[in-house]
């Protein structure tokens, strides 16, 4: 069988995996192993048979993540309002591969997009009840935002630098001088509370639909506790109008939090020239102050 998704990131393809099977899990050794169709850049994953996944790091950033997920996951599956991914077993490096790695149950449903969810108020206020509910599970002894988060749940303050040099490349193709307004509103604002659960990464391509509803909340390897404003961003890259208004409504966080939501959607924004979110969040910001 070719692997369509042989691209040289960390030597993985499907001749690997089965390999890997193989030689550890030899239970599973006849299913047969196939890329996903919708795969991420931090993770190389692929169905075994039709009930699991095997999902390996591309790298030695994103190993962290094997062991937290392993440990976390199991511990806020039960406190959760939708389905997150099941943790099986791990994997140890083998065949040139250097990485630790995963088996996961396969989760059905479609990625969320404007075509799969059915109604997007609705949808808004379910993110919003899975975000309130992972922050009120107990964060003790839980993964402190860092390095393992790409410190999302931490201080905004670790990306000034990469911000100051992005807007300064944007200069003339966007409002720099209302960003950095922005950026020092984000700055100025800190999280003094005790650390809460985040998971990091809340965008559509995390986001599972099924009959158009929220189904499954994927992709743990940034979540950690700590700061929660990063899981608000999706406000700005997938919500508009009366879905964002909702969604606010529902999430029920203070300015405070918002305004280092603005920067964490504008850090990204920026470092991606994504320009019509960056106006989405300098739009938000203007409306807020009046």
């Amino acid at each position: 069988m070719t692997d369509s998704h042989q691209d040289g990131r960390a030597g993985i393809d499907a001749t690997l995996v089965r390999r890997l099977i193989e030689q550890q899990f030899p239970q599973w050794a006849d299913l047969p192993v196939t890329p996903v169709k919708v795969d991420g850049w931090d993770n190389r994953t692929y169905r075994l048979g039709t009930d699991l996944t095997a999902r390996l790091p591309t790298a030695s950033a994103y190993v962290a993540a094997v062991d937290k997920e392993h440990t976390w996951l199991p511990v806020l599956a039960p406190l959760l309002p939708v389905e997150i991914p099941t943790a099986v077993a791990k994997g140890a490096p083998g065949f040139g591969y250097p990485h630790p790695w995963a088996i996961r149950r396969w989760i059905s449903g479609e990625t969320a997009s404007s075509d799969t969810v059915g109604d997007l108020d609705e949808f808004a206020r379910s993110i919003a009840d899975f975000i309130l509910a992972l922050q009120s599970v107990d964060a003790t002894g839980g993964p402190l935002a860092g390095e393992h988060s790409f410190y999302r749940g931490a201080s905004l303050q670790h990306y000034h630098d990469e911000t100051i040099e992005a807007l300064a490349v944007l200069k003339g193709r966007i409002d720099a001088d209302l960003a950095g307004e922005v950026w020092d509103a984000a700055l100025a604002s800190v999280w003094d509370r005790p650390p809460v659960w985040f998971h990091g990464d809340i965008a559509s391509g995390n986001l599972l639909v099924q009959d158009g509803r929220l189904s499954a909340v994927i992709d743990f390897g940034t979540s950690g506790v700590g700061d929660p404003a990063c899981d608000l961003v999706i406000a700005y890259t997938f919500f508009s109008g009366t879905s964002r208004a909702a969604f606010r409504e529902a999430v029920a966080q203070d300015s405070a939090m918002w305004a280092r939501a603005r920067g964490w959607a504008l850090w990204k924004a920026l470092i991606t020239s994504d320009l019509p979110v960056v106006q989405t969040v300098l739009d938000d910001y203007v409306a807020q102050k009046h």
